[in-house]
């Protein structure tokens, strides 16, 4: 059974730091309002959007410009209208082909300036992806996963009592993943007292970026509610190494414009995700060898490039029972190489000429777009339109290729994040879900 929930409507209250769609403690407050209550329409259809605008809660008279564009795209349209009362309509036309259309709005205010945009949707159901599948795709991971079961699970633990807390233990691996020394790091959340072959697991890969595994403890409650949870790393870097060890790391390896994620592109055998991919699969190796495994639930979660690796895990390896992805990165990938075409992070179309033939064959085997046809496993997906990160464009054709037994959590206003009650649904969802 698919669960939509639309918010519709932005709050009028005190904004906290996660209100990620208006600046903190900020002076202004933009509203906009689709004549689509779900903010979905159907190609051809016209949408008409109130806009309203308020500073310290009062409306603003003046001048709105704005501009009209295709997901991700350059402006087609371009205007201004005058708020009155603090109100607007702008009618932002339609779309022939399913998709988004994206109102951009500026407003001056004495030489202050405040923005905002809102995308809404196009017959979403019939978005299509770009990404096509190689005859070879499977015979090449395949290779990979046999090449990778010929090392033996080799990893070190050792307690971290800075992550322990009363009703969770916490461990530090570090997992060796081939002959090379190559490694990930991870944080392993048992519940405290847990019991032999009495939990399921779950793998929560990172988001993107060069940096230490965010907050271990802020998803304690999967410990808490009796599941042991490995919060992993991509890179092999420990992460009890400070901000400035990461920084230096990050910018002398991650400065060009798509940093490791176009490393080795040019070759499929020597793409930097590669290895990312495998280390997915050993550390479920790793989480079915435990002798506190219930021996039947294995889950994945994660978010933007985390939850392109869920997606991603669950199509590579079979034993992964239940995925929860929100706004997944690395997915369609490519489709910037069709004028017009919205493709996902990380937006390899911000280098002219990068979507070369050769990339873009390459790119073909490790696009979330085509793991997602192997995913038979029930998966739970959650994105919000007004993302610019991984637009709502590539997060509909990942939707639309899944054809295993799905739900999904549809935030229209989120940009690129999630709530915390968002996240605790997450692990409420693989809870209801466990076998």
């Amino acid at each position: 059974m698919r669960k939509c929930l639309f918010i519709v409507c932005c709050m009028l209250v005190a904004m906290t730091a996660m209100a990620e769609n208006y600046p903190y403690r900020s002076d202004y407050l933009w509203v906009t309002v689709p004549d689509h209550a779900d903010w979905i329409y159907k190609s051809g259809e016209n949408a008409n959007i109130e806009v309203q605008l308020y500073k310290y809660g009062i409306p603003m008279d003046g001048a709105v410009t704005y501009e009209i564009a295709d997901d991700m795209m350059t402006a087609d349209k371009r205007g201004s209208i005058n708020l009155r009362n603090g109100k607007a309509t702008i009618n932002i036309g339609s779309r022939k082909n399913p998709g988004f259309r994206d109102l951009r709005l500026t407003f001056n205010d004495n030489g202050n300036t405040t923005q905002h945009h809102v995308k809404v949707a196009f017959s979403p159901e019939k978005i299509e992806p770009y990404t096509t599948m190689p005859d070879d795709f499977d015979r090449f991971w395949n290779t990979q996963l046999d090449e990778l079961a010929q090392f033996p699970l080799k990893y070190t633990k050792e307690a971290a009592p800075e992550y322990t807390t009363d009703k969770v233990d916490c461990y530090l691996i570090k997992l060796q993943l081939n002959k090379q020394g190559q490694c990930v790091f991870a944080y392993l959340f048992y519940p405290k007292n847990a019991t032999t072959k009495g939990h399921p697991v779950v793998l929560c890969p990172p988001g993107a970026g060069i940096k230490t595994i965010k907050e271990p403890l802020r998803h304690k409650y999967y410990a808490e509610d009796g599941m042991i949870r490995m919060e992993m790393e991509i890179h092999g870097l420990d992460p009890r190494m400070t901000t400035e060890q990461f920084n230096m790391i990050s910018h002398a390896f991650n400065g060009s414009d798509c940093g490791y994620l176009e490393a080795g592109i040019d070759s499929r055998d020597r793409y930097y995700m590669r290895r990312v991919y495998l280390s997915l699969v050993k550390c479920i190796d790793l989480l079915t060898s435990l002798p506190e495994w219930d021996g039947r639930n294995v889950a994945v979660q994660g978010g933007s490039q985390g939850g392109a690796l869920a997606i991603i895990a669950a199509g590579l390896d079979k034993r992964v029972s239940l995925c929860v992805a929100n706004h997944p990165a690395l997915s369609d990938m490519a489709a910037y190489k069709d004028k017009g075409r919205t493709g996902g992070y990380p937006h390899f179309n911000k280098k002219d000429g990068f979507l070369s033939d050769n990339n873009v064959n390459t790119l073909l085997y490790y696009d979330v777009i085509n793991f997602a046809r192997r995913v038979t496993c029930p998966t739970y997906m959650t994105w919000g339109y007004n993302d610019d990160t991984c637009p709502p464009t590539t997060s509909y054709a990942v939707w639309n290729t899944l054809t295993c037994p799905k739900e999904s959590l549809i935030t229209p206003i989120n940009e690129h994040w999630t709530s915390e009650a968002t996240e605790y649904g997450h692990k409420e969802w693989i809870k209801r879900h466990l076998k």
